[in-house]
């Protein structure tokens, strides 16, 4: 088959949505496809483009065998509502014209990854031009994010934009997306039933598994063998509602033994940091985003991890760093309601994680507080530096989310897609 992937985040972003999408290409292309990526140069969480590509200019490059084709991007240094539109706005521009000259190729697939929702009249134009199927994944609903959690405030209008959002969705042949909440999402917004898909983020489960030591790297950052390190990793936005974490680290800020971490890079990183320091808070230190190879080190290192949202973010998105911590056998405490998919998991799979309301200051503490203690009388059993493995999650991931079974089952899906359509043609031609 020949696959277009289309979207603003690819390889070799480490984090969110351009980490799986550059996996996706990867492995289709190591399948025998023949795919290309028009997408944006990486930029993302650090919002800054990398100093390996150039912002205002067209790039072409080969990652593991996928034709990746960058444009030109605005990327503001402190995003907000109307920096972010312009944002969304300049990549949809710019990367018409690449997308346009696909028409020579002839697709016989396009993916278009969400965000961004500007890209859905392009590639459902082209998929006219070209008979090619068309497929939305949605790792993220946009504008219910937007909307949900007041990054816009569009008055009289908000019926018209999420009408026309929704129009779009409904003119794809397939809308996947990563949680069963997501797709009733999907569902609702007139999707049709026989078009829905479920793609879940995945894992490597044999490269993140639950034997590797954090050991090292605990030393290399200079903390203790009997410390309990709590870890936050991936991006430093608004939209995780992080602030929640010093609160904690101020309230626990006697137990010298506790260590609060927070691993990455984005919008909120400097605000973060400079609240840090007005508190006085020498409990949370700041780290950088660590290569892939380090991320086995780096979930091993921890003995808690931190899945933190704002009210309603996890309503229409599904934290993609869940399914690392899972894999890796992590203890997590995860801030959702009790609807969501989140809400739902934790009920599903008793002690696959904490979960607690978000925005909820005291019961967050209050969590933590019962985690860190069971992590002490874990380790007591134990050794003082001995990690206990959340024999729950690592089950889940090892029979939910491995990668192979995840793609090999979503290929089946697009050659289906395809033949289906052939088979169409043919009887066509017969008639």
């Amino acid at each position: 088959m020949k696959i277009l992937l289309y979207g603003l985040n690819y390889s070799p972003e480490l984090t969110g949505v351009g980490k799986y999408t550059g996996e996706l290409g990867s492995w289709l292309a190591s399948q025998g496809h023949e795919v290309h990526a028009v997408v944006a140069p990486p930029y993302y969480p650090e919002w800054k483009v990398n100093k390996s590509y150039r912002v205002w200019w067209y790039q072409k490059e080969d990652i593991d065998g996928v034709a990746v084709h960058r444009c030109p991007i605005y990327v503001p240094s402190k995003p907000h509502t109307l920096t972010r539109l312009l944002h969304l706005i300049s990549f949809a521009f710019t990367s018409l014209f690449v997308l346009l000259r696909k028409w020579f190729w002839k697709p016989d697939v396009i993916i278009v990854m969400e965000p961004t929702s500007f890209c859905k009249p392009g590639a459902l134009m082209l998929g006219k031009l070209t008979g090619a199927k068309t497929v939305l994944h949605i790792q993220d609903f946009e504008v219910d994010a937007m909307l949900g959690l007041c990054m816009m405030n569009l008055g009289r209008v908000e019926g018209l934009v999420r009408g026309i959002d929704n129009w779009l969705i409904r003119k794809f042949d397939v809308v996947s997306s990563i949680s069963l909440s997501m797709l009733e999402n999907a569902r609702q917004k007139g999707a049709a039933e026989d078009a829905l898909y479920l793609l879940p983020n995945w894992s490597d489960t044999d490269f993140i598994n639950a034997t590797t030591s954090g050991d090292a790297l605990r030393a290399e950052w200079g903390f203790a063998a009997n410390d309990q390190v709590v870890l936050y990793s991936g991006n430093l936005g608004q939209k995780q509602g992080l602030e929640i974490v010093l609160e904690a680290a101020g309230a626990l800020r006697n137990r010298p033994e506790i260590k609060f971490v927070l691993v990455g890079a984005g919008g909120n990183l400097e605000r973060l940091q400079a609240q840090a320091q007005s508190l006085n808070l020498d409990n949370v230190f700041f780290e950088p985003l660590q290569p892939w190879s380090r991320v086995p080190q780096l979930l091993a290192m921890a003995d808690i991890h931190l899945v933190v949202q704002r009210k309603g973010a996890a309503d229409v998105v599904l934290p993609s760093k869940l399914t690392n911590i899972l894999a890796a056998g992590g203890h997590a405490l995860v801030t959702a309601e009790a609807e969501t998919e989140l809400g739902r998991l934790a009920k599903m799979h008793p002690r696959i994680y904490t979960l607690v309301e978000p925005e909820n200051p005291p019961a967050f503490i209050s969590a933590l507080s019962d985690m860190i203690y069971a992590s002490i009388e874990r380790r007591q059993v134990s050794s003082p530096g001995a990690r206990a493995v959340n024999s729950v999650a690592r089950r889940y991931a090892e029979e939910y989310l491995n990668q192979d079974n995840i793609l090999a089952a979503f290929e089946q899906e697009l050659l289906r897609l395809v033949s289906a359509e052939a088979d169409v043609a043919e009887a066509n031609i017969q008639v």
